[in-house]
Parts: C-alpha cells; sequence; structure tokens
C-alpha cells in the first residue's frame, strides 16, 4: 500500500477484443444509439405538441422517454467511441460522472415505472375519481420524487465507491463504470458497499414491483369483473405496453444486481447490461407506439403537418 501509486484512470475492456467484431459493433450500436435517441426524443415532441396526449399516463410517459435518452446517453457514446477509436481510457472524475448519470436516471426509470403501474390503475379501478387522483399537481410531485430519489441513491453510490481507495489494477471488466466492477478494482474493504448496493438495489426492485404487482392484481380483478368485452380488451391494451416494459426492464435488473457474488459472470453481467443499458432505451418508445393507437393517431396528425407546406 505504502509503495502503490492511486489510479487516475480506468480502463473499460469493452465487448471484446476481436479485432473483427469492432466494426460490425460500431455500426450496430450507433444505428441502435440513433434509433433511442430519434425514438424518444420523436415521442416527447408528439406528447408535448398534441393537446390531446396532455394527459397524467402520457405526462409519465415523457418523462420515461427523457430518462431513457439520458442514461443511455451516460454509456453508450463512450462505448461507441471505444470501438471506433480504440481508446477504452476513461479518467477517474470521468468514470464517477458516468456511474451517478447511469444510477441516478436507471433508479428513476424504476420508479416511473411503479408511478405508471399506479395511474393505469386509478384509471382502470377508479375511473369516476381518476382526474381527481391524479390530478395535475400529484403528477409532477411524483415525477419530481422519482428524480429525487435517483439523484440520493446515485449520490451514496458513487461517493462511497470513489472514496475507496483504487491502487492496483484499473482495468475495468466490462464496457462502462457501474458498480460492482469498479468496487471489484478497489484495495479497500468493500464489504460496506456491497451490503450498500444489494440494501439499496432491492429496495428499488422490491418497492417498486410491490407498487408494479398491487396495481396490476387489482386491474386484473376489475377488468375480470367487465360484462363488456370491448371494455376488457380495451383494458388489456392499455396495460399491455406498460407490462412489456417492466418485465424487460426489472428482469435484467434483478439478474444483474440481485444474485450471489458467488454467481456472478462477468460475460452474462455485460450481456444483461447491455439489453438494459443500451436496448431498453431503444425498445421503450417502441412498446409505447406499435399498439398505441392514440400515439399513432398524433404521429400522422405530424406527418400531414409537416407535409402542408411542401404541398403549398
Amino acid at each position: 500500500m505504502e509503495n502503490s501509486t492511486e489510479v487516475n484512470e480506468f480502463v473499460l475492456v469493452g465487448l471484446t477484443d476481436v479485432p473483427e467484431l469492432q466494426v460490425p459493433l460500431f455500426i450496430a450500436f450507433t444505428f441502435i444509439y440513433f434509433v433511442t435517441l430519434v425514438g424518444n426524443l420523436g415521442m416527447i415532441a408528439l406528447i408535448f405538441l398534441d393537446p390531446q396526449l396532455h394527459t397524467p399516463m402520457y405526462f409519465f410517459l415523457s418523462n420515461l422517454s427523457l430518462v431513457d435518452c439520458i442514461y443511455s446517453s451516460a454509456v453508450t457514446p463512450k462505448v461507441i467511441t471505444g470501438l471506433l477509436t480504440g481508446n477504452k481510457a476513461i479518467s477517474h472524475d470521468g468514470c464517477a460522472a458516468q456511474m451517478f448519470f447511469f444510477v441516478a436516471f436507471a433508479s428513476v426509470d424504476c420508479f416511473l415505472l411503479a408511478v405508471m403501474a399506479y395511474d393505469r390503475h386509478a384509471a382502470i379501478c377508479k375511473p369516476l375519481h381518476y382526474t381527481t387522483i391524479m390530478r395535475a399537481n400529484v403528477c409532477k410531485h411524483l415525477v419530481v420524487s422519482c428524480y429525487i430519489w435517483g439523484i440520493i441513491e446515485s449520490s451514496i453510490h458513487t461517493g462511497f465507491t470513489f472514496h475507496l481507495s483504487f491502487c492496483g489494477s484499473n482495468i475495468v471488466h466490462h464496457f462502462f463504470c457501474d458498480i460492482p466492477p469498479i468496487l471489484a478494482l478497489s484495495c479497500s474493504d468493500i464489504h460496506i458497499n456491497e451490503v450498500m448496493l444489494f440494501i439499496l438495489a432491492s429496495f428499488n426492485v422490491f418497492f417498486a414491483l410491490f407498487i408494479i404487482l398491487t396495481s396490476y392484481i387489482f386491474i386484473f380483478i376489475t377488468i375480470l369483473r367487465m360484462h363488456s368485452a370491448e371494455g376488457r380488451q380495451k383494458a388489456f391494451s392499455t396495460c399491455a405496453s406498460h407490462l412489456t416494459a417492466v418485465s424487460i426492464f426489472y428482469g435484467t435488473v434483478i439478474f444483474m444486481y440481485l444474485q450471489p457474488n458467488s454467481s456472478h459472470s462477468m460475460d452474462n453481467d455485460q450481456m444483461a447490461s447491455v439489453f438494459y443499458t443500451i436496448i431498453v432505451p431503444m425498445l421503450n418508445p417502441l412498446v409505447y407506439s406499435l399498439r398505441n393507437k392514440e400515439v399513432n393517431r398524433a404521429f400522422r396528425k405530424a406527418i400531414e403537418r409537416a407535409k402542408r407546406p411542401l404541398c403549398m
């Protein structure tokens, strides 16, 4: 310890060392990131421009799209740059910043999905009281609470992680500065960090999942009591997109963070991480738009408005 030098930069191993795969992966991830930005920013623009989408459901969806853009942008551009230039180094402060933004907005994503489940519960189970339950101020407070908790949790993780000493290897066996691979490089005692990670990750996942599952239990009971087949189909269709997004996001997060350390495999962790850091943000706008008649209607209206000046 006395003769060691404190690490001032990290080297991200990345997804592969095979030169033949660098260009195909660069093209694939660049395309995915482009689709992610266009899809999510397009969703935000549609919701902002169409008055008929100014409802609690789409207010939450616009925030989900914004969060997906930010936490994807915390990771993907660095991955793309590394594949293109071969430079996989990241400074100590850059690594801390990447971890902070990724953890903060991934946590916000986690709780926004729970808030959206509560919104669907209010809309389907208590339609007559929906406008009073999901008032504009209530929606804003729910969203702000998600952001505040994400920032607090990320500050705890980032502060505790980079308060440690890094005096050995600086090779990160991952493609971005996630908490577990950075902790593995520390020459300090990381027991408290591991316990903190498990407790906060468990709280995020299980508290949010409790809200989601409880909401959907009441939703399904209400749907089964409906006498109209058309009403049941409409209720199911409004929930299908959200359930798909929840299954994809929480499945990979649970696999990544809530397994015993002895069961961790770096290769499996990287594959799971690629899915929820790069692919899931691209899928969300597709999931919420393909079967959503209101979004499709707003999209067609936007195209028609764009064509009018050209026709003139």
